[in-house]
Protein backbone atom coordinates (compact mmCIF):
# COMPACT_ATOMS: atom_id res chain seq x y z
CA UNK A 1 0.00 0.00 0.00
CA UNK A 2 1.23 3.49 -0.83
CA UNK A 3 0.21 5.32 2.33
CA UNK A 4 1.00 8.67 0.73
CA UNK A 5 -2.14 8.35 -1.36
CA UNK A 6 -4.13 8.83 1.83
CA UNK A 7 -2.10 11.67 3.33
CA UNK A 8 -3.86 15.04 3.55
CA UNK A 9 -2.90 17.80 1.17
CA UNK A 10 -1.46 19.80 4.06
CA UNK A 11 1.08 17.06 4.76
CA UNK A 12 2.88 18.13 1.58
CA UNK A 13 3.90 21.30 3.44
CA UNK A 14 5.58 19.35 6.24
CA UNK A 15 9.34 19.01 6.06
CA UNK A 16 11.93 17.45 8.32
CA UNK A 17 13.61 19.95 10.62
CA UNK A 18 17.23 20.43 9.64
CA UNK A 19 18.00 21.21 13.26
CA UNK A 20 16.37 18.00 14.52
CA UNK A 21 18.46 16.04 12.04
CA UNK A 22 21.65 17.85 12.99
CA UNK A 23 21.05 17.10 16.67
CA UNK A 24 21.83 13.47 15.85
CA UNK A 25 25.42 14.60 15.34
CA UNK A 26 25.70 15.28 19.05
CA UNK A 27 26.08 11.53 19.53
CA UNK A 28 29.28 11.57 17.46
CA UNK A 29 32.08 12.44 19.89
CA UNK A 30 34.44 13.47 17.11
CA UNK A 31 32.15 16.34 16.02
CA UNK A 32 32.33 19.79 17.57
CA UNK A 33 28.74 20.96 17.22
CA UNK A 34 27.53 24.54 17.12
CA UNK A 35 24.26 23.29 15.61
CA UNK A 36 21.56 22.64 18.19
CA UNK A 37 20.27 25.63 20.11
CA UNK A 38 19.91 23.56 23.25
CA UNK A 39 20.61 24.36 26.90
CA UNK A 40 23.67 22.87 28.58
CA UNK A 41 22.43 19.89 30.66
CA UNK A 42 25.13 20.63 33.23
CA UNK A 43 23.14 23.77 34.08
CA UNK A 44 19.79 22.06 34.60
CA UNK A 45 18.53 22.45 38.21
CA UNK A 46 18.47 18.67 38.55
CA UNK A 47 18.83 18.59 42.32
CA UNK A 48 16.03 21.09 42.86
CA UNK A 49 13.80 19.19 40.45
CA UNK A 50 14.58 15.91 42.23
CA UNK A 51 13.60 17.38 45.60
CA UNK A 52 10.44 18.85 44.07
CA UNK A 53 9.57 15.49 42.50
CA UNK A 54 10.05 13.63 45.77
CA UNK A 55 7.82 16.11 47.58
CA UNK A 56 5.18 16.03 44.87
CA UNK A 57 4.95 12.23 44.84
CA UNK A 58 5.21 11.54 48.55
CA UNK A 59 2.82 14.08 50.02
CA UNK A 60 -0.82 15.07 49.60
CA UNK A 61 -0.12 16.40 46.08
CA UNK A 62 0.67 12.88 44.78
CA UNK A 63 -2.89 12.23 43.64
CA UNK A 64 -3.02 15.60 41.89
CA UNK A 65 0.39 15.17 40.28
CA UNK A 66 -0.53 11.83 38.69
CA UNK A 67 -4.11 12.62 37.76
CA UNK A 68 -5.85 14.27 34.83
CA UNK A 69 -6.08 18.04 35.25
CA UNK A 70 -7.78 21.09 33.78
CA UNK A 71 -6.76 22.10 30.29
CA UNK A 72 -5.93 25.67 31.29
CA UNK A 73 -3.06 24.47 33.47
CA UNK A 74 -2.03 24.03 37.10
CA UNK A 75 -3.44 27.03 38.98
CA UNK A 76 -0.40 27.79 41.20
CA UNK A 77 1.82 27.87 38.10
CA UNK A 78 -0.57 30.18 36.27
CA UNK A 79 -0.58 32.44 39.35
CA UNK A 80 3.25 32.51 39.30
CA UNK A 81 3.16 33.45 35.61
CA UNK A 82 0.75 36.32 36.38
CA UNK A 83 3.35 37.66 38.83
CA UNK A 84 6.19 37.07 36.36
CA UNK A 85 4.33 38.97 33.63
CA UNK A 86 3.69 41.83 36.07
CA UNK A 87 7.46 42.09 36.60
CA UNK A 88 7.76 42.46 32.81
CA UNK A 89 5.17 45.24 32.78
CA UNK A 90 2.15 43.15 31.70
CA UNK A 91 -1.04 43.23 33.74
CA UNK A 92 -3.13 40.05 33.46
CA UNK A 93 -4.88 37.42 35.57
CA UNK A 94 -5.08 33.62 35.47
CA UNK A 95 -7.92 33.71 32.94
CA UNK A 96 -5.39 35.16 30.47
CA UNK A 97 -2.90 32.28 30.91
CA UNK A 98 -2.82 28.88 29.20
CA UNK A 99 -0.10 26.33 29.99
CA UNK A 100 1.16 24.50 26.88
CA UNK A 101 3.56 21.65 26.20
CA UNK A 102 6.41 24.01 25.44
CA UNK A 103 5.99 27.20 23.47
CA UNK A 104 6.27 25.14 20.28
CA UNK A 105 2.81 23.76 20.99
CA UNK A 106 1.59 27.31 21.49
CA UNK A 107 2.82 28.24 18.00
CA UNK A 108 1.03 25.25 16.51
CA UNK A 109 -2.21 26.11 18.29
CA UNK A 110 -2.02 29.76 17.27
CA UNK A 111 -1.42 28.77 13.66
CA UNK A 112 -4.41 26.46 13.83
CA UNK A 113 -6.58 29.18 15.39
CA UNK A 114 -5.73 32.07 13.07
CA UNK A 115 -4.49 30.71 9.74
CA UNK A 116 -6.68 29.40 6.94
CA UNK A 117 -5.13 28.29 3.64
CA UNK A 118 -3.57 31.24 1.77
CA UNK A 119 -3.87 33.65 4.72
CA UNK A 120 -0.73 35.76 5.11
CA UNK A 121 1.62 35.40 8.07
CA UNK A 122 4.23 38.12 8.46
CA UNK A 123 7.52 36.74 9.78
CA UNK A 124 11.02 38.07 10.28
CA UNK A 125 13.43 37.33 7.44
CA UNK A 126 15.06 35.03 8.61
CA UNK A 127 12.88 33.63 11.36
CA UNK A 128 12.62 30.68 13.75
CA UNK A 129 12.47 27.46 11.75
CA UNK A 130 10.05 25.88 14.23
CA UNK A 131 7.53 28.66 13.66
CA UNK A 132 7.68 28.14 9.90
CA UNK A 133 7.12 24.43 10.47
CA UNK A 134 4.20 25.01 12.84
CA UNK A 135 2.48 27.50 10.55
CA UNK A 136 3.18 25.57 7.34
CA UNK A 137 0.70 22.87 8.32
CA UNK A 138 -2.09 25.44 7.93
CA UNK A 139 -0.98 26.41 4.40
CA UNK A 140 -0.37 30.14 4.76
CA UNK A 141 1.37 32.60 2.51
CA UNK A 142 4.45 34.18 4.12
CA UNK A 143 5.57 37.79 3.78
CA UNK A 144 8.34 39.83 5.37
CA UNK A 145 8.06 41.49 8.76
CA UNK A 146 10.86 44.06 8.79
CA UNK A 147 10.35 47.01 11.16
CA UNK A 148 11.76 50.19 9.73
CA UNK A 149 11.71 49.24 6.05
CA UNK A 150 9.98 51.36 3.44
CA UNK A 151 6.90 49.15 3.02
CA UNK A 152 3.79 50.54 4.68
CA UNK A 153 0.93 48.51 6.09
CA UNK A 154 -1.07 49.63 3.06
CA UNK A 155 1.60 48.18 0.75
CA UNK A 156 1.63 44.88 2.63
CA UNK A 157 -2.17 44.66 2.59
CA UNK A 158 -2.22 45.42 -1.15
CA UNK A 159 0.34 42.68 -1.86
CA UNK A 160 -1.73 40.22 0.15
CA UNK A 161 -4.94 41.23 -1.60
CA UNK A 162 -3.31 40.83 -4.99
CA UNK A 163 -2.40 37.27 -3.97
CA UNK A 164 -5.98 36.62 -2.87
CA UNK A 165 -4.96 36.76 0.78
CA UNK A 166 -5.38 38.70 3.98
CA UNK A 167 -2.76 39.38 6.66
CA UNK A 168 -3.81 37.53 9.82
CA UNK A 169 -0.79 37.61 12.08
CA UNK A 170 2.70 38.97 12.67
CA UNK A 171 5.16 36.57 14.30
CA UNK A 172 8.20 38.12 15.99
CA UNK A 173 10.95 37.17 18.44
CA UNK A 174 11.86 40.54 19.98
CA UNK A 175 14.71 39.32 22.22
CA UNK A 176 17.87 37.62 20.93
CA UNK A 177 16.01 36.13 17.98
CA UNK A 178 16.53 32.61 16.76
CA UNK A 179 18.48 32.47 14.45
CA UNK A 180 20.03 35.96 14.27
CA UNK A 181 20.47 36.87 17.94
CA UNK A 182 19.10 40.34 17.14
CA UNK A 183 16.99 42.30 19.64
CA UNK A 184 14.32 44.76 18.52
CA UNK A 185 14.45 48.27 19.93
CA UNK A 186 11.47 49.89 21.62
CA UNK A 187 10.79 51.87 18.43
CA UNK A 188 10.88 48.73 16.31
CA UNK A 189 8.49 46.94 18.67
CA UNK A 190 6.09 49.86 18.52
CA UNK A 191 6.36 49.76 14.72
CA UNK A 192 5.40 46.05 14.70
CA UNK A 193 2.40 46.84 16.90
CA UNK A 194 1.29 49.85 14.87
CA UNK A 195 1.56 47.87 11.64
CA UNK A 196 -0.56 45.07 13.12
CA UNK A 197 -3.19 47.59 14.18
CA UNK A 198 -3.31 49.02 10.67
CA UNK A 199 -3.68 45.52 9.22
CA UNK A 200 -6.11 44.37 11.95
CA UNK A 201 -3.79 41.42 12.54
CA UNK A 202 -2.64 39.56 15.65
CA UNK A 203 0.90 39.84 17.03
CA UNK A 204 2.53 36.62 18.25
CA UNK A 205 5.41 37.58 20.54
CA UNK A 206 7.80 34.65 20.99
CA UNK A 207 9.78 35.33 24.18
CA UNK A 208 11.62 32.00 24.43
CA UNK A 209 14.95 33.68 25.31
CA UNK A 210 13.66 36.58 27.41
CA UNK A 211 15.47 35.46 30.57
CA UNK A 212 18.88 35.09 28.92
CA UNK A 213 20.20 38.67 28.75
CA UNK A 214 23.95 39.14 29.26
CA UNK A 215 24.35 42.86 28.69
CA UNK A 216 22.43 45.88 27.45
CA UNK A 217 19.21 47.32 28.87
CA UNK A 218 15.94 45.32 28.92
CA UNK A 219 13.20 46.50 26.55
CA UNK A 220 9.53 46.05 27.52
CA UNK A 221 7.66 43.22 25.76
CA UNK A 222 5.39 44.24 22.90
CA UNK A 223 2.41 43.24 25.05
CA UNK A 224 3.56 45.64 27.79
CA UNK A 225 3.94 48.43 25.22
CA UNK A 226 0.43 47.73 23.95
CA UNK A 227 -0.94 47.96 27.47
CA UNK A 228 0.52 51.43 27.80
CA UNK A 229 -2.29 52.58 25.48
CA UNK A 230 -4.83 49.76 25.98
CA UNK A 231 -5.01 48.95 29.67
CA UNK A 232 -7.55 46.16 29.23
CA UNK A 233 -5.68 42.88 28.65
CA UNK A 234 -8.77 41.46 26.99
CA UNK A 235 -8.66 44.16 24.29
CA UNK A 236 -5.00 43.56 23.35
CA UNK A 237 -4.06 41.90 20.04
CA UNK A 238 -0.62 40.73 21.24
CA UNK A 239 -0.19 37.11 22.36
CA UNK A 240 2.88 36.47 24.51
CA UNK A 241 4.48 33.01 24.32
CA UNK A 242 6.87 32.01 27.10
CA UNK A 243 8.68 28.82 28.00
CA UNK A 244 10.78 27.16 30.69
CA UNK A 245 12.66 25.12 28.09
CA UNK A 246 15.63 27.49 27.87
CA UNK A 247 15.83 28.34 31.57
CA UNK A 248 14.88 25.16 33.46
CA UNK A 249 14.66 22.11 31.19
CA UNK A 250 13.34 21.46 27.67
CA UNK A 251 12.46 17.89 28.60
CA UNK A 252 9.72 19.07 30.96
CA UNK A 253 7.86 20.61 27.99
CA UNK A 254 6.20 23.45 29.90
CA UNK A 255 5.41 26.75 28.22
CA UNK A 256 2.60 29.27 28.28
CA UNK A 257 0.52 31.78 26.32
CA UNK A 258 -0.75 35.07 27.75
CA UNK A 259 -3.49 36.85 25.83
CA UNK A 260 -7.03 38.13 25.70
CA UNK A 261 -9.47 35.77 27.39
CA UNK A 262 -11.49 35.25 24.19
CA UNK A 263 -8.36 33.92 22.50
CA UNK A 264 -7.30 31.82 25.49
CA UNK A 265 -10.77 30.25 25.63
CA UNK A 266 -10.44 29.15 22.00
CA UNK A 267 -6.94 27.80 22.59
CA UNK A 268 -8.27 25.79 25.52
CA UNK A 269 -10.73 24.09 23.15
CA UNK A 270 -7.86 23.24 20.80
CA UNK A 271 -5.84 21.80 23.69
CA UNK A 272 -8.77 19.73 24.91
CA UNK A 273 -8.99 18.14 21.47
CA UNK A 274 -5.22 17.62 21.19
CA UNK A 275 -3.74 16.38 24.47
CA UNK A 276 -6.25 17.39 27.20
CA UNK A 277 -3.59 19.13 29.32
CA UNK A 278 0.15 19.53 29.86
CA UNK A 279 1.73 17.02 32.25
CA UNK A 280 0.45 17.85 35.73
CA UNK A 281 3.52 16.42 37.44
CA UNK A 282 5.83 18.54 35.28
CA UNK A 283 3.81 21.66 35.99
CA UNK A 284 4.08 21.00 39.73
CA UNK A 285 7.85 20.48 39.45
CA UNK A 286 8.25 23.76 37.59
CA UNK A 287 6.07 25.61 40.10
CA UNK A 288 8.12 24.40 43.05
CA UNK A 289 11.47 25.19 41.46
CA UNK A 290 10.62 28.69 40.18
CA UNK A 291 9.12 29.57 43.57
CA UNK A 292 12.49 28.85 45.24
CA UNK A 293 15.40 30.81 43.85
CA UNK A 294 14.56 31.25 40.16
CA UNK A 295 16.39 34.58 40.04
CA UNK A 296 19.56 32.97 41.39
CA UNK A 297 19.27 30.19 38.80
CA UNK A 298 18.90 32.74 35.98
CA UNK A 299 22.00 34.55 37.25
CA UNK A 300 23.96 31.29 37.03
CA UNK A 301 22.74 30.74 33.46
CA UNK A 302 23.49 34.25 32.25
CA UNK A 303 26.98 34.16 33.75
CA UNK A 304 27.81 30.85 32.05
CA UNK A 305 26.21 31.56 28.68
CA UNK A 306 27.45 35.14 28.58
CA UNK A 307 31.03 33.91 28.97
CA UNK A 308 30.51 31.41 26.14
CA UNK A 309 29.10 34.11 23.88
CA UNK A 310 32.12 36.29 24.57
CA UNK A 311 34.46 33.37 23.86
CA UNK A 312 32.84 32.78 20.47
CA UNK A 313 32.80 36.45 19.49
CA UNK A 314 36.49 36.71 20.34
CA UNK A 315 37.27 33.59 18.32
CA UNK A 316 35.30 34.85 15.33
CA UNK A 317 37.16 38.15 15.35
CA UNK A 318 40.44 36.24 15.36
CA UNK A 319 39.64 33.47 12.86
CA UNK A 320 37.17 34.71 10.26
CA UNK A 321 38.51 35.76 6.85
CA UNK A 322 37.63 39.07 5.22
CA UNK A 323 34.11 39.18 3.80
CA UNK A 324 32.46 37.36 6.72
CA UNK A 325 30.24 39.32 9.13
CA UNK A 326 28.30 38.26 12.21
CA UNK A 327 25.78 39.48 14.77
CA UNK A 328 26.71 40.58 18.30
CA UNK A 329 23.78 39.39 20.44
CA UNK A 330 23.02 40.84 23.86
CA UNK A 331 21.66 37.46 24.98
CA UNK A 332 20.14 34.18 23.84
CA UNK A 333 22.10 31.31 22.33
CA UNK A 334 22.96 32.25 18.74
CA UNK A 335 25.35 34.15 16.51
CA UNK A 336 24.42 34.67 12.85
CA UNK A 337 27.09 34.64 10.16
CA UNK A 338 26.77 36.15 6.69
CA UNK A 339 29.28 34.71 4.21
CA UNK A 340 30.46 36.04 0.85
CA UNK A 341 27.73 35.59 -1.76
CA UNK A 342 29.45 32.74 -3.56
CA UNK A 343 29.53 30.43 -0.52
CA UNK A 344 26.58 28.08 0.01
CA UNK A 345 26.04 27.24 3.67
CA UNK A 346 24.82 23.71 2.98
CA UNK A 347 27.90 22.93 0.87
CA UNK A 348 30.10 24.47 3.53
CA UNK A 349 28.47 22.28 6.19
CA UNK A 350 29.12 19.09 4.25
CA UNK A 351 32.76 20.04 3.69
CA UNK A 352 33.21 21.18 7.30
CA UNK A 353 31.74 17.93 8.63
CA UNK A 354 33.77 15.67 6.38
CA UNK A 355 37.06 17.55 6.68
CA UNK A 356 37.05 19.34 10.03
CA UNK A 357 34.35 17.50 12.03
CA UNK A 358 32.40 20.62 12.94
CA UNK A 359 28.66 21.25 12.63
CA UNK A 360 26.40 24.30 12.38
CA UNK A 361 23.01 25.07 10.85
CA UNK A 362 22.93 26.44 7.27
CA UNK A 363 20.86 29.61 7.22
CA UNK A 364 18.65 28.91 4.22
CA UNK A 365 16.15 26.87 6.26
CA UNK A 366 15.26 29.97 8.29
CA UNK A 367 14.01 31.90 5.25
CA UNK A 368 10.40 31.33 4.20
CA UNK A 369 11.34 31.81 0.54
CA UNK A 370 14.44 29.60 0.61
CA UNK A 371 16.87 32.49 0.19
CA UNK A 372 19.85 33.18 2.46
CA UNK A 373 22.05 30.39 1.14
CA UNK A 374 25.17 32.32 2.18
CA UNK A 375 24.26 32.43 5.88
CA UNK A 376 24.62 30.12 8.87
CA UNK A 377 23.71 29.91 12.55
CA UNK A 378 26.15 29.12 15.35
CA UNK A 379 25.04 28.16 18.86
CA UNK A 380 27.41 28.81 21.75
CA UNK A 381 25.27 27.35 24.55
CA UNK A 382 26.95 23.95 24.93
CA UNK A 383 30.52 24.56 23.74
CA UNK A 384 33.46 24.72 26.14
CA UNK A 385 36.11 27.38 25.67
CA UNK A 386 38.44 24.82 24.11
CA UNK A 387 35.74 23.53 21.74
CA UNK A 388 34.88 27.08 20.70
CA UNK A 389 38.48 28.03 19.99
CA UNK A 390 39.18 24.82 18.06
CA UNK A 391 35.83 24.76 16.24
CA UNK A 392 35.89 28.40 15.12
CA UNK A 393 39.48 27.99 13.92
CA UNK A 394 38.37 24.99 11.85
CA UNK A 395 35.35 26.92 10.55
CA UNK A 396 37.63 29.71 9.38
CA UNK A 397 39.76 27.17 7.55
CA UNK A 398 36.68 25.62 5.93
CA UNK A 399 35.40 29.00 4.75
CA UNK A 400 38.78 29.87 3.24
CA UNK A 401 38.53 26.71 1.13
CA UNK A 402 35.60 28.32 -0.73
CA UNK A 403 37.15 31.75 -1.23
Amino acid sequence: MDFRNNFSKRSEKMKASEIRELLKLLNRPSVISFAGGIPDPALFPAEALAHAGEAALSGPTAATALQYSVSEGYLPLREWIVGHMARLGVSCDVSNVLITSGSQQALDYLGKLFLSPEDTALVQWPTYLGALGAFNAYEPRFDRLQPGDNRTAKDIAADAEQAGSRVKLSYVTPEFANPTGITLSRAERLAVLEQARALDAMVIEDAAYEGLRYDGSPVPPILALEQETIADMNACRTLYCGTFSKTLSPGLRVGWVVGAQDVIDQLVLIKQAADLHTSTLNQILVTEVVAQGFADHLEQLTTAYGARRDEMLTALAREMPDGVSWSHPEGGMFIWLTLPDQIDGAELLQYALDTYHIAFVPGQAFFADGSGANTLRLSFSCASAEQTQTGIHRLGQAIRHFL
